[in-house]
């Protein structure tokens, strides 16, 4: 059966209540949980908890108390969202994409982010609770939120029908309050070192099912989703010791930057900060695509951009990407101090 087969049932299934459809064969269930316990003890382990990184991002373009005022930035998902590996809170992905969003709308960014090491999908309901908390007694939404979820969905065999289901009903919480929201769907974990065959094998065929399938899951729902791939592509195959950290699972300071470098861009076009053009750029293989066909095509395609268009087609883009900032005096507290901004709710008007 095809991916795009596979993603498009999977999504179908969360959407309407389907079973769950198992990502592996029952033959290789006993061969595959021995092998993800023996990788789960070597990756992880050690590691502090990520820095916090809530705070104020761009603070020259001014301050809270200047009309329109910052944009509010909610940053949900598991250990790759919170930046587990790094040691300072600018070099989390949070932090990195606050600081771009900034330059390239000249606004402040107020980022308030809930991901937590370890969560799987089906925490995605309590971080969103924790960002839209107040909403209702009229405090403001996030205007933009992005997800990384999906990768402890795989290692803990949670059906990807209820994966893909508790996403969507994230997101459409998310959209309903106003907000615009990017995915980034499951990663590659067939690239990941401590993963050894045959599970390497099943891990890739399955993760990039499960990101095909988050894709069509939440378009339907007018989100946008950057394909985390095999985590962003020849730079991690090329140079893995400096791409991942000490577990060589997480990525380093330098493999945050690459891959907040990808989103970066989607983040910028979801709020109408980024150039649009009618015109599909071939030479970069940008394409219009059925749903099903888009989601998969980007699955092998780290990087990639899948937006809806009119029904049943999608938008396959490939942006150019832009570095993100890296200077720490870009609205990032001096070593040792607490970030500025946040205590638990939003505080821009």
């Amino acid at each position: 059966m095809s991916r795009a087969r596979t993603a498009r049932r999977i999504a179908a299934g969360a959407a309407y209540g389907g079973g769950g459809l198992g990502l592996v064969g029952a033959a290789a269930v006993g061969l595959v949980l021995a092998e993800v316990q023996f990788a789960k003890r070597t990756v992880g382990t050690g590691l502090p908890d990520p820095p916090r990184a809530d705070g104020l991002y761009g603070s020259e373009f001014g301050g809270p108390e200047l009309s329109p005022g910052p944009l509010r930035m909610g940053m949900l998902g598991d250990s790759t969202a919170a930046g587990l590996g790094v040691r300072r809170a600018r070099q989390t992905p949070g932090a990195l994409l606050a600081s771009g969003l900034a330059a390239v709308a000249e606004r402040p960014v107020e980022l308030r982010n809930v991901a937590l090491s370890g969560a799987m999908s089906d925490d995605l309901d309590r971080q969103v609770g924790l960002l839209l908390d107040g909403v209702e007694a009229g405090a403001p939404a996030p205007d933009v939120c992005v997800i990384m979820i999906g990768a402890n969905d795989v290692t803990r065999r949670m059906p990807p029908t209820q994966s893909v289901r508790l996403l969507t009903a994230a997101v459409r919480r998310l959209r309903l309050a106003g907000s615009e929201v990017v995915v980034g769907t499951c990663p590659d974990l067939g690239t990941i070192e401590p993963v050894y065959q045959p599970l390497r094998m099943l891990a890739r065929r399955v993760s990039r099912q499960l990101a095909a399938a988050q894709t069509i899951g939440v378009l339907a729902l007018g989100a946008r989703t950057v394909s985390m791939g095999d985590l962003l592509g020849p730079e991690f195959a090329a140079n893995p010791r400096e791409m991942f950290g000490p577990d060589s699972y997480h990525p380093s300071a330098e493999g945050y930057a690459t891959a907040a470098m990808a989103v970066l861009p989607t983040l910028c076009a979801a709020l109408g900060l980024w150039p649009e053009s009618d015109r599909l750029d071939v030479s970069r293989d940008e394409d219009m695509l059925p749903v099903a066909k888009a989601a998969s095509a980007a699955a092998d395609e780290a990087g990639t951009e899948v937006t809806a268009a009119r029904r049943p087609w999608a938008l396959l883009k490939h942006r150019r990407r832009r570095r993100v900032p890296t200077d720490p005096d870009i609205g990032q507290p001096g070593e040792g101090e607490a970030p500025a901004g946040l205590s638990g709710s939003w505080t821009g008007a």
